[in-house]
């Protein structure tokens, strides 16, 4: 569009929304008849009546003729186009000024709907597949500020010791008051092995905070998984690809063997999880329910209705589950976290997580652009919309670093230590050459305490379970 033909212009736009659902067609069909007047002049734009566009709509598209285009709001767009172009302090690109104000009307709807330009959209695709160059770090804006929404588990930014709530102010010298978010998202990525610094803002600090990293080739091992302690396994969801579901599925059956062939309880852990692929999310919430509603979405066209619902198979079956959530967990994350605690098939503990509520969708354009726009509204089986609320926890757990403790300031006086007990004749007691339960107890509490306190109830629930 560099090379703009003001007779072809709007041939060129309609040609990019075809593919895409003929009510979002309609819409975007004014879009394209602006911008062919736009370069046009503004001088067509002065002689012409609201008449005179509603029949040129009615002429190229029926549908428009219900919804007259906005002559007087379009006169002020070509105004102030020809007034930058003629009077600005430098010459500014015509395709500039037209991405510029395709980025502005997306940024204006909300936080998610964007423009992507062909390095964005390759980018955006890359990161659904698992593998993409900068920081690891999942961004949103709020109030015209860049905040984190999470890090990613073993990227630059996560062993920075960058959080989730974090206020990126200023990257390098640059601030970023009001700066666009796929501007901001440019500046942070950059060639593998450089260096940037990032200053933020954090809650309970009184100062801000710098930061400086190196810029990597950032590989997203979407999950992880161990057995925390005998038949209680342990997975870890980082973010929703295309492979995730299959990949959880894979990590579960390996845990079952591992553990005798059936765990006593599992959990999911979805802290810091900004979420991804909406059929990820089905998938794993699938594995754990036997029946009912998932997740249900809501939008104007009727692409946009949309309802998933389990299949009759639980890979835990029936065992405990526990799912953890916090602030970083977002969109697809609690879609899951939202299904499993409406069909009361797992406790969720943690935080309150992040309030995403809404479904994008790539609708691909020509030139190897799209735009990135909120479709739909999603809702809980149980019809609750989680949009700028977030799921809350069953049971809170607080963020706490728990540090190590003197053995001996714990020394307690038992039989074991009396002069003269008897010895414990029992030949199945263990030597004592091996790691003890409660040396791994304290190693686990020292690593990750809410992951800790989650393993405690675990066991408790598997163990109430058994003797009921």
């Amino acid at each position: 569009m560099s090379e703009f033909n003001p007779l072809c212009g709007s041939n060129r736009l309609l040609s990019a929304v075809l593919p895409v659902p003929s009510a979002l067609r309609r819409h975007a069909l004014s879009a394209a008849m602006a911008t062919a007047l736009v370069a046009a002049g503004s001088n067509v734009l002065a002689q012409s009546t609201g008449d005179d566009m509603d029949a040129a709509a009615g002429s190229q598209a029926p549908e428009m003729a219900q919804q007259p285009i906005p002559v007087r709001e379009i006169r002020t767009f070509t105004e102030v186009f020809a007034k930058i172009k003629q009077d600005y302090v430098e010459e500014v690109d015509d395709r500039k000024l037209l991405e510029d104000a395709i980025r502005g009307m997306l940024v204006g709807l909300d936080p998610h709907s964007t423009y992507l330009d062909e390095n964005e959209y390759a980018g955006l695709q890359e990161g659904t597949s698992g593998e993409f160059g900068g920081l690891g770090i999942e961004v949103g804006t709020e109030n015209g500020q860049i905040r984190v929404i999470s890090p990613i588990d073993d990227t630059p930014a996560a062993k920075a010791g960058i959080e989730s709530g974090d206020v990126i102010i200023r990257i390098d010298e640059t601030p970023i008051r009001d700066m666009t978010l796929n501007d901001a998202v440019k500046m942070m990525r950059g060639k593998p092995g450089s260096e940037i610094k990032l200053t933020i803002t954090r809650e309970g600090e009184a100062a801000p905070l710098e930061f400086v990293l190196e810029r990597a080739v950032v590989k997203v091992t979407s999950v992880r998984s161990r057995m925390l302690s005998p038949g209680f396994g342990y997975i870890r969801v980082a973010n929703f690809q295309a492979r995730t579901g299959q990949d959880v599925r894979t990590q579960l059956l390996d845990l079952r063997r591992e553990a005798g062939g059936e765990l006593e309880g599992l959990i999911l852990d979805l802290r810091n999880n900004p979420g991804g692929v909406l059929g990820a999310a089905v998938e794993i919430s699938d594995m754990f329910l036997t029946s009912g509603l998932i997740v249900y979405t809501e939008g104007r066209v009727e692409d946009a209705q949309m309802r998933f619902s389990a299949e009759p198979q639980d890979f835990l079956n029936g065992k405990p589950l526990v799912v953890m959530v916090n602030e970083g967990s977002a969109s697809a994350s609690e879609i899951v976290a939202g299904a499993l605690q409406d069909q009361k098939r797992a406790v969720i503990v943690g935080r309150q997580s992040f309030g995403k509520g809404s479904v994008q969708t790539i609708l691909p354009m020509n030139d190897e652009r799209a735009v990135k726009l909120t479709t739909a509204r999603y809702f809980t089986p149980s019809g609750r919309s989680i949009q700028a609320e977030g799921i809350r926890p069953d049971i809170p757990i607080d963020r706490l670093d728990v540090a190590g403790v003197q053995k001996a300031a714990l020394a307690t006086v038992k039989e074991a230590n009396l002069v003269g007990h008897l010895e414990n004749n029992d030949e199945q007691k263990t030597s004592g050459t091996k790691t003890s339960p409660a040396d791994a107890r304290e190693a686990l509490a020292l690593e990750d305490y809410e992951l800790y306190e989650a393993l405690n109830l675990l066991k408790g629930m598997a163990l109430f379970q058994a003797r009921r």
